[in-house]
């Protein structure tokens, strides 16, 4: 196996990177909750969920936790206008710290940490079959929506399972992610009289935008026909992530893009997947769409009245 120990999710800057997400995405949501105030009681309660292993739903539940603590104390403290100064910047991210770190210590911790550990140990487990389903339902939901509400979830979440030692779900999610604007973009080059102009142009951006690991280079195909893109690229990504997870390949990285290709177990199967998922895109792209109507171009009037005016001069010199 070739790797970039900086790319593993162990001892590398992967793992050091991936060590943050879960304070930032506590913050996050507490932020969306209570704004500016949420942030420091959202990260140091991802930190607790962090090193008590309670996972991507603790990290959930500690965001909750911390923005709502902070939205309420801000509705319901009052204090002397001498004072209102002293709100934001102590009494707020202070009080709304400790409270988000008693809840998470003594009441949501140890439970959704038990609930963690055991979701990655029935997910290692998974074989054959249910391993190959598991793939291609994270493959298709990626695939779905193209950076929207179910792709990030899916894949914010098999990000999550890395550092829970669950690798299959992420290289599922990684591979589907290329798929769709890879086999859009090599359907208006293998048959350009099915797409229009800007259709085209958008195809060369999605090759080179999937090569990158960028999935919003297929929305310009997805929003002008949804009903033909959409499930061509839900069934691609499906069939491309569980050929690659079936066959053996194991992405410890969340990267997508090819330059992080060679940092994967078994990478000749991980990029086979991503042909087989690109291959079926680009067919089923094609069979779905028929051929763009050849617009011929049509004499205006005023070129008619220029034709008839040089018929008759012509005439008229040969009188």
């Amino acid at each position: 196996m070739l790797s970039f120990v900086f790319l593993n999710t162990d001892d590398g800057w992967g793992g050091t990177a991936l060590g943050l997400m879960f304070p930032v995405i506590s913050a996050y949501i507490a932020y969306s909750i209570a704004d500016k105030g949420g942030i420091a009681p959202g990260i140091i309660g991802g930190m607790l969920v962090s090193n008590m292993n309670a996972g991507f739903l603790g990290a959930l539940a500690s965001g909750l936790i911390a923005g709502y603590t902070v939205k309420f104390m801000i509705a319901h403290i009052h204090l002397p206008n001498v004072a209102k100064s002293v709100l934001p910047v102590f009494i707020v991210p202070v009080l709304g710290s400790l409270i988000t770190l008693i809840l998470i210590q003594y009441v949501i911790g140890v439970p959704f940490a038990d609930l963690n550990t055991g979701l990655a140990s029935w997910l290692k487990g998974l074989t054959g079959t249910n391993k190959i389903l598991l793939a291609a339902i994270v493959g298709g939901m990626v695939g779905f929506d193209l950076g929207g509400p179910v792709n990030k979830a899916a894949v914010t979440t098999a990000m999550a399972l890395l550092t829970s030692g669950v690798y299959d779900p992420n290289t599922a999610a990684q591979v589907a992610i290329i798929i769709p604007p890879l086999g859009l973009g090599l359907a208006t080059v293998i048959n350009k009289r099915k797409f229009n102009k800007e259709l085209q142009e958008a195809g060369n951006a999605a090759l080179v935008m999937g090569l990158i690991g960028v999935s919003e280079g297929a929305i310009p195909f997805a929003v002008e026909s949804p009903l033909r893109v959409i499930p061509a690229n839900v069934i691609g990504s499906a069939i491309g992530s569980s050929v690659a997870v079936g066959l053996g390949a194991v992405n410890r990285a969340p990267i997508s893009g090819f330059y992080g290709w060679l940092a994967v177990e078994k990478w000749w199967v991980y990029v086979l997947g991503i042909l087989v998922g690109t291959l079926t895109v680009t067919g089923l792209t094609l069979l779905f769409r028929k051929q763009q109507p050849v617009i011929q171009e049509t004499e205006t009037p005023s070129d008619q009245q220029t034709t008839d005016d040089s018929y008759f001069t012509e005439n008229q010199w040969e009188n």
